[in-house]
């Protein structure tokens, strides 16, 4: 029987009149690559902020790992092995590849940034930045600015920075989103490299890069999870077809 890795029971978040997340349980198994899909406003970004610690829920409980985590901050998930990347691309576009890399790796560690001048010299941190950035197929980009690389190589940088951390789960918030067709294909290409070797969370509106990539996938609606099972179970759910995804689609 597989592994739970995380855990959610009725994991509820409001703000003000709008309960975003809704009494939500959901288990993810060690290795699996988990899609959570639904319409704007369903949840989605928020219940991903609820798991990565930026946002704290108002009732409800996570186990990470083993470890309840409900009530850690981001940094000390993140030391347990709970990595995250945005919606919007996170990334200091005046530094280099590398050094956005390395500074990930030197903030996992726990050291300030004043020591910054001094570290950009400390294999301790450019060798794992390197090696991560050659994972993402930046390597001979490392020495450009974040804010010269395209789009999809901005997105793919911001990856970088969460598996330098070498995190046992990793949440995806829209890893495609503003992408062309070739470099959507190319990150969808990528991620399924990751397949197995890092559990992963992924929220996505691009359907072919879901069905695609996911083991499961649960649907949000109005803050909660109408359906969750396999792409196959998903497409010929009925309340999914009429709560989402579409005749057209689930065909």
């Amino acid at each position: 029987m597989a592994e739970t890795l995380l855990a959610i029971r009725g994991l509820s978040k409001r703000f003000g009149g709008l309960l975003a997340s809704d009494r939500i349980n959901l288990d993810v198994t060690r290795g699996e690559t988990h899609a959570i899909i639904g319409p704007n406003g369903a949840g989605k970004t928020t219940l991903i902020g609820q798991l990565a610690g930026d946002l704290r829920p108002d009732a409800g409980a996570i186990r990470f790992a083993g470890h309840d985590v409900t009530r850690l901050g981001a940094s000390l998930r993140s030391r347990l092995g709970l990595a995250r990347s945005f919606q919007i691309t996170s990334i200091f576009r005046d530094f280099s590849a590398l050094d956005n890399v390395a500074l990930a790796v030197q903030a996992h560690s726990g050291s300030s940034f004043r020591f910054w001048r001094a570290a950009r010299a400390d294999r301790a941190l450019r060798d794992p930045a390197r090696l991560a950035l050659e994972s993402v197929g930046l390597g001979v980009r490392a020495s450009v600015l974040a804010a010269k690389l395209a789009h999809g190589e901005q997105r793919q940088l911001e990856i970088a920075m969460a598996l330098a951390t070498k995190p046992r789960l990793l949440l995806l918030d829209e890893p495609v989103a503003g992408m062309g067709l070739e470099e959507s294909q190319r990150m969808v290409r990528f991620l399924g490299t990751l397949k197995g070797r890092i559990t992963l969370v992924l929220v996505e509106h691009d359907m072919d890069a879901v069905f695609t990539l996911a083991d499961r996938i649960s649907v949000m609606v109005y803050g909660r999870i109408i359906a969750t099972g396999t792409p196959s179970e998903v497409r010929g759910n009925e309340q999914v077809r009429r709560a989402y995804l579409g005749e057209d689609v689930a065909s």
